[in-house]
């Protein structure tokens, strides 16, 4: 029988393995919850034999979200891939009825009164779980996903033309009072030319090598104008001559953003846009003046996150308990932020401006598309795209607040509603009392919220990563890899190591059990670790921990296992590109250890010299000695067999 096209990228054993993977899952929910799954485990047998991968990957997560929505609404609606019991449309799912019958009203399908916090859970588990496993899409799926990102690029456009002047005074206003202090410091930086850039090792749309980015050639005329190359592109100005080297693009000429896939779900791919190597390097400058200020700003930091989720995780967590904030979801948030709003929210900061600007692609390359003009701010990719949006939507929730309570807010006023606003990219909590209007104002500004994964009505709430009903952690764990057939497949045996271990801890005996016996016939050694040691090993709780040697100097316990290996790949970098990384990691460090404003540091970078020249300079002795030898991302991970610390 031939299965899904989806379905092709995992045959034969690797989804069987899956297939027990969620039987086993469903034995221990059905023990914790005193019922029974044998039912439900045939029922998946038998839809995956007919539908393949895509039941495990697609149509439960459908399920599994579809519930969510239905604990929010406080009542069944209908499913199409899963016919109620008895055949009533408010009756719950005959499929997982011996869990929904703990939740929902048989009869009626209302939520009652005191659902089973277990059966929660183990409704979300047995859908979810494999919703976000990481394997490609079909080649139909990724076409879609492009046409997608041309059509959200359309309808930037349209919300463009269709604002008014009002609106955008008004998010210019609202933008100001929450931001000036911080888009003045930024404007001072870029002005005083007080800005530290930086190169990432992912790959750019020039495909310069980790360590090649260093004898960059190539900058913008744009650039030019805010980011001089004798103050950026080398380390002081006794290397002058090789100024002579950079080819200087006009704006027609400079080279595009590259749209490409990268796996998500099996449903569809997440869509990035790769930056060339001279504009993604400044905007790593500007984010770092950004996060600098930001950082400083009492009220910025209560109300927007960069680096710590666990804000929002209990705000969404009090508001599952107490009714009083909502939890927001937004659809291809970043892709649907206009240059225009952005513009707008800086044009009193000249410079500030005319920086965003140059660190922006105005032109993209999409497959099958070619190359389109673009009228959104930035794709993810940039390096200024997270900060950016989380800005436009803040403004936004307040213009939305301000427009429920028909009064202009003051810095007061905002500074009320810490611990009722909080903005992590694209996950936001809002007050409940204003959620109406809010999410008005960000559909009339371009936003898209899903209103599927958006919760305001129950007890139900999800943000970033965590999800809680009426004050419980519903959380689930995930499946990101496909179970591994051997130890070659060191990517999948890492993965699965790191599930059997979560699941140990989410109290999956039978489920860790079958996992166990996967891996100890693929892993010669599989020892019991604490959850610290960094050998692949079975983690307890019960300090029951192997022990097969003395460390022969340090005396600590020590056992043989395996341990993750990654290499970044040979590249090798030497003279004045080698000089200029150098000290961009010195200045780097100088400034973790300072902690202060960038211009209070002793600068060697840029367009300055040491006091003895530069060939007196040396890297200090923590950093990565073969950095200059190796960099970037490992291309692909290993695991090495030796002796370890077990605790």
């Amino acid at each position: 029988m031939t299965l899904a096209k989806e379905s092709q990228p995992l045959l034969g054993g690797a989804l069987k393995s899956l297939m027990s993977l969620w039987s086993k899952m469903a034995e221990d929910s059905a023990i914790l919850c005193c019922t029974s799954a044998t039912l439900d485990i045939n029922t998946v047998k038998r839809r995956v034999k007919h539908e393949g991968l895509s039941f495990l990957t697609i149509t439960l997560p459908d399920l599994g979200k579809a519930t969510q929505k239905w604990m929010d609404q406080g009542q069944v609606g209908l499913h199409s891939c899963f016919p109620a019991k008895g055949g009533k449309n408010g009756s719950h799912p005959r499929f997982l009825g011996g869990f929904y019958s703990r939740v929902f009203d048989p009869a009626s399908g209302l939520l009652l009164d005191d659902p089973c916090i277990a059966s929660i859970h183990a409704i979300r588990q047995l859908t979810l779980t494999f919703g976000k496993i990481s394997l490609p899409c079909s080649d139909a799926r990724t076409r879609k996903a492009m046409r997608g990102y041309i059509e959200c690029e359309q309808d930037v456009r349209q919300t463009d033309s269709k604002l008014s002047e009002r609106d955008l005074s008004e998010f210019e206003s609202m933008s100001a009072l929450l931001f000036s202090e911080l888009f003045t410091q930024m404007d001072r930086d870029v002005y005083y030319g007080q800005l530290l850039p930086k190169h990432g090792p992912g790959i750019t749309a020039d495909g310069l090598s980790s360590n090649g980015k260093y004898r960059q050639r190539t900058w913008t005329r744009r650039l030019d104008r805010v980011f001089p190359l004798d103050r950026y592109l080398i380390p002081n100005h006794h290397f002058t001559d090789d100024l002579s080297e950079v080819d200087i693009l006009e704006p027609e000429m400079e080279i595009p953003v590259k749209v490409i896939p990268v796996p998500k779900t099996l449903k569809t791919p997440r869509i990035i846009a790769v930056e060339p190597t001279c504009i993604q390097y400044m905007q790593q400058a500007l984010l770092r003046s950004f996060l600098a200020a930001h950082d400083r700003d009492e009220l910025l930091r209560g109300l927007i996150g960069f680096d710590d989720q666990t804000p929002n995780q209990e705000l969404a967590r009090q508001g599952s308990a107490d009714g009083r904030t909502a939890t927001l979801d937004l659809s291809d948030a970043s892709d649907r932020v206009s240059n225009q709003l952005v513009r707008r929210m800086v044009e009193r900061w000249p410079h500030l401006t005319e920086a965003l600007d140059a660190t922006r692609s105005r032109r993209a390359e999409v497959p099958g598309h070619g190359i389109i003009r673009l009228a959104k701010y930035a794709s993810m990719g940039s390096a200024l795209c997270f900060p950016v949006e989380a800005m436009v939507f803040t403004t936004l929730i307040f213009l939305g607040i301000q427009k429920s309570l028909n009064r202009t807010l003051t810095k007061k006023d905002l500074k009320s509603f810490l611990g009722a606003v909080r903005v992590y990219g694209d996950d936001l909590i809002v007050p409940v009392d204003h959620v109406h209007t809010i999410v008005q104002t960000l559909e009339l500004f371009g936003a898209q919220v899903g209103l599927d994964k958006s919760f305001w009505t129950g007890r139900f709430r999800e943000s970033c990563g965590r999800e809680y009903f009426n004050g419980q952690d519903v959380s689930i764990v995930r499946v990101r890899q496909a179970l591994p057939d051997t130890m070659a497949d060191a990517t999948g045996v890492i993965a699965t190591v790191a599930l059997r271990n979560q699941l140990y801890l989410g109290w999956y005996p039978l489920t860790v059990r079958y996992l166990d016996k996967l891996l100890k016939g693929m892993l010669k050694h599989f020892p019991t670790v604490a959850p610290d040691s960094p050998v692949l090993g079975r983690v307890s709780r019960l300090h029951d921990y192997d022990c097969e040697r003395m460390h022969p100097s340090l005396f600590s316990p020590q056992v043989r296992g395996y341990v993750v290996e990654a290499k970044a790949p040979s590249d090798q970098l030497g003279d004045t590109g080698a000089l200029l990384k150098c000290l961009l990691k010195l200045e780097t460090n100088n400034l973790r250890v300072a902690d202060s404003d960038i211009s209070s540091i002793p600068c060697y970078w840029p367009g300055t010299v040491q006091k003895n020249g530069p060939s007196s300079w040396e890297p200090p002795m923590s950093q990565d000695e073969k950095h200059l030898e190796r960099s970037g991302r490992p291309k692909r991970v290993s695991i090495k067999l030796g002796w370890w610390p077990s605790h």
